[in-house]
């Protein structure tokens, strides 16, 4: 198992599927989390989990959440944002 994590800044407000609200336009964590296919001749991975945390990047002991996010629908969203 490896977890690659990431920043990302959106300009503009965007809205995910799986919640209710808007997220504010900020710089937002996301994890990519993957496993290694075994049996191969070769090393490859296999993502297991993209995770958004809530909100973007808060201050020191302010609660936050982690949210699961479909990677079809954050690649959209990350390229609205950047034509935007």
């Amino acid at each position: 198992m490896r977890s690659t994590e990431t920043t990302i800044t959106f300009r503009h407000p965007f809205r995910l599927a799986a919640l209710e609200t808007a997220q504010p336009a900020g710089t937002y964590r996301l994890v990519t989390e993957e496993e290694e296919i075994d049996g191969l001749s070769f090393i490859a991975f296999r993502r297991t989990a993209t995770l958004l945390h809530l909100p973007a990047l808060p201050a020191t002991g302010v609660a936050h959440q982690v949210v699961t996010v479909d990677p079809v629908e954050w690649a959209a969203i990350v390229e609205a944002d950047g034509r935007s």
